[in-house]
């Protein structure tokens, strides 16, 4: 395991610890500006597993929001894909180097909580909303992590796309990042949603990791 995600690690489990699960993400970010640590899932390029998903193709354009920004890839590699993007974050200095390293960008990024996203949001739903690794960094079985999934429904109007470790029931849930379960976005069709697509396979990672990607569509009678 690589020093920087020790660092992740560590910084995880003492918010956890606080009963404050989302407070380190900040924390992280603001290190990394400060002293050269590395956030372990900030590649500074698009996440593959969205560039490789089959099904963007065709979806007609539209507006898309991706949750969990980080330093902005994704949202600026979907601008480019032809969508109109609001892309967010909870921590500030995530956001403030987003906004830096894209200066005048079509994005709009914001500052926000996966736990309490603008009303606006739900009241318009966007066309596409992408959901790529900020679940599995919440703590399994938490009131935090059953909230974030809870909150992705409401603010699809068309198409969800959920991308995270996978795991079994009977595996071992190990450290951050905790691999999902498929049973744990069960709250997601009561909402209104319909899983179209469940694909789980290895990543070309040494080792592989195990991946889940979701898409769910709300579909019209």
């Amino acid at each position: 395991m690589s020093e920087d995600r020790r660092v992740a690690r560590a910084m995880a489990q003492q918010a956890v610890s606080a009963g404050e699960p989302l407070r380190w993400f900040d924390d992280l970010y603001r290190a990394a500006n400060s002293d050269g640590a590395v956030v372990p899932w900030a590649d500074r390029a698009v996440n593959p597993h969205l560039a490789s998903w089959s099904r963007l193709v065709d979806l007609p354009r539209g507006r898309a929001l991706v949750i969990g920004c980080g330093y902005g890839d994704d949202a600026e590699w979907l601008a480019q894909q032809g969508w109109s993007v609001v892309a967010f974050d909870i921590s500030e200095t995530a956001i403030a180097e987003a906004r830096s390293r894209f200066p005048g960008s079509s994005v709009c990024y914001v500052v926000a909580d996966v736990l309490r996203m603008p009303a606006e949001w739900t009241n318009e739903p966007f066309d596409l909303v992408v959901e790529a690794y900020t679940i599995q960094v919440l703590p399994p079985n938490s009131p935090h992590r059953a909230a974030a999934i809870r909150a992705l429904a409401p603010v699809t109007g068309r198409t969800l796309l959920v991308i995270a470790r996978g795991r079994d029931g009977e595996d071992d849930p190990g450290a951050m990042p905790w691999p999902l379960l498929t049973s744990e976005l069960g709250p997601i069709e009561k909402a209104g949603l319909t899983e179209v697509e469940f694909e789980d396979y290895l990543d070309d990672e040494t080792p592989p990791t195990r991946r889940f990607r979701f898409t769910y569509e709300r579909l019209t009678v």
